[in-house]
């Protein structure tokens, strides 16, 4: 039986290739993705020892250009965006004026007066409405270029090495959050120094069209680092070790950007920006509740949507769980969870109930796993 027009899953450019590798097809945010190929603790495995790469191509992207380019960012994210250099990305929040998330985002200033956003794939018709409807008439010019561009993240150790062998631009010295504009096996694209797991790795921005053919050769040149394609069950794993949010579990329309932790990239020294007064409030009244990281103390698995307890006798839960998973690389259940202030310290003992039985877990300081390459 076919879906309804309206319910049809989306496909990316990669889709027939994710077949052909015998990839395990799942929903996700409105697409048709691969959860895994080979298995999500052996995928995992292999971004964190050798190098892996993902079709993240449901990713957004908008762009942003002219002269009033920089004044308008500016007034709609939480981060200094001025403060970008050309060829610099920075992770930012877009905010409702009550503090809350309309998404995170990564910018790339690629001139003086342009920039290229990337946004995540549940909410691309959401966000390109929340900037059109705030730009000036003038002087700015937004373009939703979504549907025109791929993206492959090349993530591990060794994802230097690998790209380095398909690119013709000086790669080895590109710096963290930074990017670089050239081609990738002969296809025009945008190199950019990020990732989403923890490690050393590159995700690129190419033509939908050129997917296919830049997706298998990396998977031949790579093939003498033992290079694995990976599904999304094993991007959320290693996501989760390093204590990377979900838009959608651990953050969304509900949460302030200070309640999950993104006060780091929310400057309140630069002159207003949507959501500023209510999250200035909010950090001078004090956080009601509060995005912390937990270890589960026995084998029980903490999933997204189990509530959470003061005791294992409490009655009235003090929150909910975000995100759970097993870790791969550091051998524990871990997740997170959102808890009331109180709950909130270092060391606090919280009970999470799992199948109608209260398990044991312990806040702990994130990232689970420090090792990581990312920044190497």
């Amino acid at each position: 039986m076919s879906l309804p027009v309206e319910e049809k899953l989306k496909l990316t450019p990669l889709f027939e290739e994710h077949l052909a590798l015998n990839g395990k097809m799942v929903p996700f945010a409105g697409w048709n993705m691969p959860v895994q190929y080979t298995g999500v603790v052996d995928e995992h495995k292999a971004v964190r020892n050798s190098v892996g790469i993902f079709d993240v191509s449901h990713m957004g992207e908008i762009i942003v250009t002219g002269r009033g380019a920089l004044d308008y960012l500016q007034g709609l994210v939480s981060n200094d965006v001025a403060k970008l250099q050309i060829g610099q990305a920075q992770y930012s929040a877009l905010c409702y004026e009550n503090g809350t998330l309309v998404d995170d985002i990564i910018i790339y200033r690629r001139g003086f007066d342009s920039f290229f956003i990337c946004i995540n794939a549940s909410n691309i018709e959401k966000d390109f409405a929340w900037f059109k409807e705030r730009c000036p008439k003038q002087g700015v010019h937004l373009e939703n270029v979504s549907d025109d561009y791929a993206q492959i993240a090349i993530q591990g150790p060794k994802s230097r090495e690998l790209i380095a062998k398909v690119v013709d631009v000086k790669i080895t010295e590109l710096a963290y959050y930074h990017f670089t504009e050239g081609k990738v096996l002969g296809v025009p694209a945008i190199i950019a120094r990020t990732g989403y797991t923890g490690e050393l790795g590159y995700e690129v921005y190419l033509p939908a069209s050129a997917a296919a053919k830049i997706w298998r050769g990396l998977l031949q040149v790579g093939h003498e680092y033992s290079v694995k394609p990976c599904g999304l069950g094993a991007r959320d794993t290693l996501r989760l070790e390093v204590g990377y949010l979900l838009y959608g579990n651990d953050m969304d329309n509900t949460t302030s950007a200070l309640e999950c932790g993104l006060g780091w990239v929310t400057k309140f020294e630069k002159n207003n920006f949507v959501g500023k007064e209510a999250l200035l409030k909010q950090k001078e009244e004090g956080l009601i509740r509060k995005l912390v990281a937990f270890e589960m103390q026995d084998r029980a698995i903490g999933r997204h949507g189990y509530k959470v307890y003061a005791s294992s006798e409490g009655e009235n839960s003090i929150g909910n769980v975000t995100s759970g998973c097993p870790a791969p690389t550091v051998g524990k259940n871990i997740g997170l969870a959102y808890v009331n202030q109180a709950y909130s310290k270092l060391g606090s003992q919280i009970w999470i109930e799992i199948r109608g039985e209260k398990k044991p877990a312990l806040v702990v300081k994130k990232p689970f796993f420090v090792h990581g390459s990312a920044q190497g």
